[in-house]
């Protein structure tokens, strides 16, 4: 896809971070934009500013972990605007530890944004965008985690592996019946966003339980140099800036910034001589 102007894009977590630098880049191409996100405060002001800069703007509030609000999502995209053309499965959340000491609520919880999400995303979209039989992109938001043999959250970085396995499956099931939608997956490093205060929107029912998770000196430690390293990371707005890059080019895996490819290349041949993880 190379030219934007007029269509419309699709945008979960769309009021913060990567989300909120897409829409601001749909902005400047000329789209109509759907800037979904369950954060309404942040979602109303979006909308506000995106208008301010002359956009055209619907918002929905959405819970991506319920396949019912992202089928209300699709549902008004196309009574709003007709037709979907980029879709960026984008919202995202962090919590949790090792495999034995997250609790249920916290798998429930990432699993149920970072996964659910793009797969009622993906089942909800993209029956609508093969029957318009246009050229569309969608593209899913992984992580470096999701490339990489470990993260310090595994409910994270499990939730960011099933993203490309995913991705990777649409990419061959879209090919295989010769469709025109497109599909990348995203997979940056350190951004500067909130997701580190994504528990700011986690439901009531999947917060944790007051102790249930002692936090010792060492968590101290490793959450402190998680927050380091997104304020010294990449701006949101090169990451957009790079995503659009990569529509155009239709190029399937978006690894930004690039000098972490040495890493995955590395973890590439553990695998292929069958070493252990590094």
């Amino acid at each position: 896809m190379k030219e934007f102007n007029d269509k419309v894009a699709v945008i979960t977590g769309g009021a913060s971070g990567i989300g909120r630098a897409l829409a601001d880049r749909c902005a400047k191409e000329g789209m109509k934009i759907v800037l979904a996100d369950i954060e309404a405060t942040a979602l109303e002001q979006a909308e506000r500013e995106l208008e301010a800069a002359g956009a055209q703007v619907l918002q929905v509030r959405t819970d991506v972990s319920k396949a019912d609000d992202v089928e209300l999502l699709a549902r008004k995209t196309i009574d709003e605007f007709g037709a979907v053309h980029l879709l960026f499965n984008n919202a995202g959340v962090g919590a949790g530890g090792t495999v034995w000491n997250s609790t249920l609520a916290d798998w429930q919880w990432v699993l149920g944004v970072n996964l659910w999400g793009i797969i009622h995303g993906v089942r909800a979209f993209v029956p609508i965008m093969l029957a318009q039989d246009t050229e569309c992109h969608i593209v899913n938001t992984s992580s470096l985690a999701g490339l990489l043999p470990y993260h310090p959250s595994s409910p994270y970085q499990v939730s960011k592996f099933a993203v490309v396995g995913l991705s990777e499956n649409m990419y061959n099931s879209l090919k295989q019946i010769n469709s025109k939608i497109h599909v990348s997956v995203l997979c940056p490093g350190w951004v500067k966003t909130r997701i580190m205060d994504s528990g700011r929107n986690r439901p009531a029912e999947l917060q944790n339980k007051p102790g249930e998770v002692p936090i010792t000196p060492d968590d101290d430690v490793v959450i402190q140099s998680m927050v380091e390293s997104m304020e010294a990371g990449i701006l949101p707005f090169e990451v957009a800036n790079e995503v659009f890059n990569c529509i155009e080019k239709q190029q399937f895996y978006i690894i930004i910034p690039a000098a972490w490819i040495s890493k995955i290349q590395q973890r590439s041949e553990n695998i292929l001589h069958q070493c252990n993880p590094d």
